[in-house]
């Protein structure tokens, strides 16, 4: 019975026979290449401390290794002692680095009042105020308590002016939070990113 590899064991294959190949014609040809080899056997393309790290987008929780220097993330790749991933990571799980370090990315809360054209920051505190009130005065002004179904009058408590897209790059725990909260309060239209 014939046994399959895997691409990752073909590219590797591949490459080390096209790389031996090469090395074999350049010694034939009679360059020394002994100074270039140990170089590139010993040189890393990003120096620092290399920490195991779990990919924040899914609930697959794929292995990263996280490089860091100087108190800083230099690069971010999949981890291939990790026996969900291997070392491969999606589109998203490869796209870390610059959901870590993005010099567009905001750190501040900000607001934009109605019929304004500019955002201004404002506190974490007075954001949170905000989207509670808004969120309140949604739910009472919209609650739902009974509706007509199949010709009857049934009680249904619940609110369709609100939806909730939960995001990706949200964990596991918070989403479950996050839901439990939205279920509590009647929404009915919950959703998530990571599934879409």
């Amino acid at each position: 019975m014939a046994r399959l590899i895997s691409r990752r064991k073909f590219l590797k294959l591949s490459g080390g026979v096209v790389g031996g190949v090469a090395v074999s014609e350049l010694i034939a040809a009679g360059v020394d290449v002994s100074g270039v080899m140990a170089a590139a056997m010993a040189q890393k393309i990003k120096q620092g401390q290399e920490v195991p790290s779990i990919c924040p987008y899914c609930a697959v929780g794929c292995g990263q290794i996280v490089t860091v220097s100087g108190g800083k993330v230099i690069d971010i790749q999949g981890n291939p002692d990790s026996p969900i991933n291997e070392g491969t990571l999606c589109p998203k799980g490869a796209a870390n680095y610059q959901l870590a370090v993005n010099s567009n990315r905001w750190t501040k809360a900000k607001y934009r009042a109605p019929n304004s054209d500019h955002w201004e920051d404002i506190s974490l505190d007075d954001a949170m105020n905000k989207i509670a009130q808004k969120f309140q005065q949604t739910r009472d002004a919209n609650f739902i308590e009974t509706a007509q179904v199949a010709g009857k009058q049934k009680v249904v408590n619940h609110v369709l002016a609100i939806a909730s897209l939960g995001g990706a790059t949200i964990d596991d725990e918070w989403n479950y939070l996050h839901q439990k909260l939205l279920r509590a309060a009647n929404v009915v239209s919950i959703e998530n990113q990571a599934r879409i």
